[in-house]
């Protein structure tokens, strides 16, 4: 076997199971991160990567190292550099500006306790000062989870390490990508889809499955809290905050068990619940779902609601408790429950020590609202923080971190207020309408898009966002480029930082200055595929296209599973007419995302320009079933279809792109057009006239209106007094 192992390596089988790999930035030795080590505990189509970070691989005197432990909220997503632990390191800073602070955020996506704990092992190597564990959202979706989709749920915890420990040798990775073959499981994987993966995989609250997590979790977090003490760090341990008042639960569990009799009786009750509670009558709701739970009392959505009830009559203590449950009984478990805090909240007992700190953040979070709950004022949904809540708990690790200090380093000076962490960090009204641009999105798919009130969160954030561009102008710009420029000249080396400017300088269209910001940044970190990606969209937009391709590449080559980057080196690609080339990038995005009706319409719009109207017909089809709401695709279906003279399918097409998009111009045109061919002539005129009504000086529809008006007069006996025809 060690034979087999040696040739295995040599022959450059396998991947690298280390967290940290070496590498040498600017003449000076770094740790950074491997993106691979995720296999051991993912299928590569659909794993997640660490966040970029650098280490020095030999800690400077007087510096204090601080790792970051947990998962996706840890990490900070949606944004990372405006997260807690960022907030937290311009605390540090600034009240302790002869102080070196060093964080290194360990945390990423999807991973849960499993993952946390080898990164851990791996850490306590790395000379920690201070370990902060924010870990417990993916205990029960994250890989050997109760409602997992990586692999198998619930497993014993031996089987897990045994898998793992397997998986770190190259004997073990053979070994594993043999099984998955010869057990039917060889077929390559779409690509990472969020939290609409998980939708199928839902749990019953009183799952065994889920005793099986809660032990495990124990056990995972014992060994890590022991590999931090063992390392002769600190460790700051959190419970973990969920959103609890304004994150309606994701599924109900079905009560199989039910009677006939009782499941029509429990209907009725909520039914009549939901009907007094939206006519005003709390207390008459109040007791229709207090006796509804007594028939089946773990419906999540049931306890929801009446906590709303009791939270609207300011009952706020039994609105908590039933907000709590309705988060444990979620089928689709995405948050920390409460017996996973609970586990949290035991460990110093187990580990009585002055080097373990508890901080509950949970409470701390909720003590800044009057009904002692945390909801959308802290969090973008349902565990990831905005940048109050980031802004908070950042603070909060901040003032542990200062109890930590000598005495000697400890100044009076204040902290600082939100406003001047956002200056510190660079958070510009542009960089700040990004983020809130990109929640929106992700608040539109499953599984938030089946939530209960989801579009009035929705029309809530976008209004957010037009309200905050209608504000922006030229003098905000100014301001907070001098304000990045200002940050840029106190930490050069702050990669988070110049990353944003350059997002800033290109969102305002300073294409150029965001170019040489984005070649900075890939001078600090160029292990990272971020900086080449945002290159090669900079560079093509220019019409750069040489210097474009070598970057998305490089991207590429770094992070083969980006699928934005084949996408958008597909349309680079197309731009030049290299349409086989084109073709077959986007096949690659098509195959790693397949439910993505972007990349197939872009396919087919490539296929028309190659005359190839079969397979561009084809694509819009396909593209249209999978994004129905896109008006574009809509819009040149409609035009293959008319090609293909379908025009009854072409007019339905061109309908629906108007509905969808009424301030197109030219989708009103092109609907006209059909109308017109169909001999619908009064409402060909409509769509003329509002065409011309969006666009005064589109002559094309001012000329079709002309004929359409006369073809009109002449059926209706009113020949025009011009003889010419039209």
């Amino acid at each position: 076997m060690g034979i087999i192992e040696v040739a295995l390596r040599l022959g450059s089988y396998g991947f690298d199971p280390h967290f940290f790999r070496s590498l040498k930035i600017g003449g000076e030795d770094y740790f950074v991160q491997n993106d691979a080590f995720s296999y051991r505990f993912f299928p590569p189509e659909n794993s997640r990567n660490p966040g970029v970070l650098r280490m020095k691989a030999v800690k400077p005197p007087g510096t204090f190292r601080i790792f970051i432990f947990g998962e996706s909220a840890a990490m900070g997503d949606p944004e990372p550099s405006y997260g807690p632990a960022r907030c937290m390191e311009a605390q540090l800073r600034a009240k302790f500006p002869d102080r070196k602070f060093e964080v290194i955020n360990v945390a990423f996506t999807a991973i849960n306790s499993h993952v946390i704990l080898p990164i851990a092992r791996e850490c306590a190597r790395h000379d920690g000062d201070l370990w902060i564990i924010y870990m417990g959202n993916n205990e029960m979706v994250g890989p050997y989870g109760a409602a997992t989709v990586f692999g198998r749920r619930a497993p014993p915890l031996p089987y897990v390490r045994f898998v793992t420990a397997v998986q770190a040798t190259r004997i073990g990775q053979l070994s594993v990508a043999l099984a998955r073959k010869l057990h039917g499981s060889g077929e390559k994987l779409s690509s990472w889809g969020g939290m609409q993966m998980f939708l199928q995989n839902q749990i019953a609250p009183d799952s065994a499955l889920k005793k099986n997590v809660y032990f495990n979790f124990q056990k995972n977090l014992d060994d890590i809290v022991q590999a931090g003490l063992g390392s002769g760090a600190k460790i700051l341990l959190n419970t973990v905050a969920v959103n609890l008042r304004d994150c309606p639960p994701f599924a109900s569990s079905a009560n199989t068990n039910l009677t006939p009799a009782d499941r029509v009786q429990f209907e009725q009750l909520f039914t009549n619940a939901l009907q007094a509670e939206s006519s005003g009558d709390l207390a008459g709701a109040e007791k229709d779902y207090a006796q509804a739970a007594r028939i089946n009392g773990t419906v999540a959505e049931l306890q929801y609601r009446w906590g709303e009830c009791l939270r609207a009559q300011t009952n706020f203590s039994a609105a908590r408790e039933h907000l709590q449950l309705a988060c444990d009984d979620d089928a689709s478990p995405f948050r920390t429950d409460s017996r996973l805090n609970a586990i949290i909240r035991g460990e110093t007992e187990k580990k009585p020590t002055d080097r373990l700190v508890m901080l509950d953040a949970a409470k701390t979070l909720a003590a800044y609202n009057s009904d002692d709950l945390c909801g959308d004022e802290t969090f973008h949904e349902h565990v990831h923080f905005d940048f109050t809540g980031s802004f908070r708990l950042g603070l909060a690790w901040a003032q542990q971190v200062e109890k930590m200090l000598p005495t000697e380093t400890k100044r009076p000076s204040d902290w600082l207020t939100q406003e001047q962490c956002d200056q510190a960090l660079g958070l510009s009204d542009w960089n700040r309408v990004a983020v809130w641009e990109h929640m929106a999105g992700r608040l539109s798919v499953p599984p938030f898009a089946d939530q209960t009130g989801n579009n009035n969160r929705v029309a809530a954030l976008q209004m957010r966002v037009r309200t905050l561009r209608s504000h922006m102008d030229t003098n905000d710009a100014a301001q907070a480029r001098e304000n990045f420029q200002q940050q840029l000249a106190r930490t050069p080396d702050d990669f988070f930082l110049r990353e944003n400017y350059a997002l800033f300088l290109q969102s305002g269209g300073d294409a150029p200055s965001a170019i040489a910001e984005c070649r900075r940044v890939h001078d600090l970190i160029p292990h990272d595929y971020v900086p080449y990606f945002q290159l090669g969209r900079l560079l093509g937009g220019q019409g750069q296209y040489t210097e474009a391709e070598t970057d998305f590449r490089t991207a590429l080559k770094i992070h083969p599973a980006l699928t934005e980057g084949w996408f958008e080196l597909g349309n680079m690609l197309a731009a030049q007419q290299r349409f086989s080339e084109a073709l077959d990038s986007y096949a690659v995005a098509r195959d790693q995302r397949p439910q993505d009706g972007q990349t197939i319409f872009r396919m087919g719009e490539v296929y028309a320009l190659m005359h190839r109207p079969v397979d561009a017909l084809r694509s819009f089809r396909e593209a249209a079933k999978l994004t129905p709401a896109d008006w574009e695709i809509h819009f040149q279906l409609g035009g293959a279809l008319d090609e293909a003279q379908q025009e009854d399918e072409a007019l339905a097409e061109f309908s629906a792109a108007a509905r969808l998009n009424p301030v197109s111009s030219r989708t009103h045109f092109n609907y006209g057009v059909l109308l017109a061919k169909k001999s619908r002539l009064d409402e060909a005129r409509q769509e003329f006239s509002e065409s011309l009504r969006l666009e005064p000086n589109y002559q094309n529809a001012r000329d079709a209106l002309v004929k359409v008006q006369m073809l009109l007069q002449h059926r209706n006996g009113n020949p025009p007094a011009s003889p010419t025809n039209p």
